[in-house]
C-alpha cells in the first residue's frame, strides 16, 4: 500500500485521465456513466489500478484490476468514496453491483435492497434505512379489499393525472398517491407536491405521500432522470419495481397499481410494460403479486393531454392553450411564476 495514491477526479471533460478510467471500467466489464459526478481512483505508481464513481448518494463505477481485488486496496478505496459522500452531506449511500461482488460490498457495511437475477444488486449502508421507512408507511395503512396505487412525477399536474386519480380512487377501496421526491425537473418538488394537494381535494379516499429516495430516484431507477439521453435499453426497471414490490407495497396493502397509458415518453412506456413483469408475475418478487391497471389517459380535441405539451405551450409563452390542459391551481402557478422562470431561462 506505500506506493498506493488515492485522489478524486471530476469528469467534466474528455481528458487523458477520463480516457483511463474508461479504460479501466471497460476491462472490468463496466460501462462509463455520464451521470457520475466525481471519482476516486488509485495508481500504483503510473498505473490507474481501481476506481469508484459518485453520483449524488449512488455508488457505481467501483472497478478493481483483478491482481488488486481482496486486497486492502479494495476496502481503502470504498472507505475513500465512502468519507467522500458523507463529505458533501449523504449519510444514506446506494451501491449497484453484480451479484458476485455483493459479498465484498457486504463486509463494507452493504446490505441487500433487491436483486435483479443474475445481473445487478441494490445495496445500501444500513440495515435500517428502508425499514424505517416502511414502519412510517404503515402508519397511512387502510385495511381493505382493493388498495391502489399511483406515482407521478405531474412536471406539472394535469387534468390528465387528475382524471387518473380519480378513476384509480373509484376503483379502490383506499389510494396511495405517491409524488416523485427527484428535484432535476423544470418543477421543483416543492410545487409539484403543493399542486397535488390542491388538485386531489374532493376525492375522499386518498392518501398523499411524500417520495422517497426508495421510489423512482436516482438511487432505484437512475435512468428516468437521463431519458433524454437515450439510453432506454439499458435501464433496470427491475430494481425500482422490485423495491415497490418487495417493501412498500406489503408495508400498505397495496394490490392494484395504476398506470396512465404512455403514447410519448419511451422510457415511461417501457417502464409500464415491465410493471406487468415484475409486479404482476408471481414468481418475479419476494412481496405478493400486484395487479397492474393501465387507463387510457384523457383527451383534449382528441389528443391526450400530457405534462410535456404543457412544457412545450409553457416555452413557447402559449397561455391560453394550457388553460384547458391544467387545473385552475397549476395554471395560476404557471402564471404567476414559471413564466419569469422560463424566460429567465432564455
Amino acid at each position: 500500500m506505500e506506493d498506493l495514491d488515492f485522489y478524486t477526479v471530476e469528469p467534466d471533460h474528455e481528458d487523458a485521465e477520463r480516457r483511463e478510467i474508461k479504460k479501466l471500467l471497460g476491462a472490468c466489464d463496466l460501462l462509463y456513466e455520464q451521470g457520475i459526478e466525481t471519482f476516486v481512483v488509485c495508481r500504483d505508481r503510473d498505473r490507474l489500478v481501481a476506481c469508484a464513481g459518485l453520483q449524488q448518494n449512488v455508488i457505481k463505477g467501483v472497478a478493481i484490476l483483478p491482481e488488486y481485488r481482496g486486497t486492502a486496496l479494495s476496502l481503502t478505496l470504498v472507505s475513500e468514496i465512502t468519507y467522500l459522500a458523507h463529505s458533501h452531506g449523504y449519510a444514506t449511500l446506494f451501491v449497484y453491483t453484480e451479484p458476485k461482488n455483493a459479498e465484498f460490498f457486504r463486509g463494507c457495511g452493504f446490505y441487500d435492497l433487491v436483486e435483479m437475477p443474475d445481473t445487478v444488486v441494490l445495496m445500501e449502508n444500513t440495515p435500517i434505512g428502508i425499514k424505517s421507512y416502511c414502519k412510517q408507511l404503515q402508519k397511512h395503512r387502510v385495511e381493505g379489499e382493493k388498495i391502489g396505487c399511483v406515482v407521478a412525477n405531474a412536471n406539472p399536474f394535469t387534468y390528465g393525472h387528475r382524471y387518473l386519480v380519480e378513476q384509480a380512487a373509484k376503483a379502490c377501496d383506499w389510494l396511495h398517491l405517491f409524488m416523485v421526491r427527484e428535484d432535476v425537473s423544470l418543477f421543483s418538488y416543492q410545487d409539484r407536491y403543493y399542486l397535488a394537494e390542491e388538485n386531489i381535494l374532493g376525492i375522499p379516499n386518498l392518501t398523499l405521500h411524500p417520495g422517497s429516495q426508495y421510489m423512482v430516484s436516482r438511487a432505484t431507477f437512475s435512468c428516468y432522470f437521463l431519458k433524454d439521453q437515450g439510453i432506454v435499453g439499458k435501464c433496470h426497471t427491475a430494481v425500482d419495481l422490485l423495491m415497490f414490490r418487495n417493501h412498500i407495497a406489503p408495508a400498505l396493502g397495496i394490490t392494484h397499481r395504476f398506470v396512465g397509458t404512455e403514447p410519448f415518453c419511451p422510457t415511461t412506456n417501457k417502464y409500464n410494460s415491465d410493471m406487468m413483469v415484475w409486479l404482476q408475475d408471481e414468481v418475479r418478487g419476494s412481496g405478493p403479486a400486484i395487479k397492474v391497471v393501465e387507463i387510457p389517459r384523457t383527451e383534449f380535441n382528441g389528443t391526450a393531454i400530457s405534462a410535456s405539451e404543457v412544457r412545450r405551450h409553457l416555452y413557447e409563452g402559449d397561455l391560453d392553450s394550457i388553460r384547458n390542459l391544467v387545473p385552475p391551481a397549476t395554471f395560476e402557478l404557471l402564471k404567476t411564476k414559471y413564466v419569469a422562470l422560463v424566460a429567465q431561462q432564455g
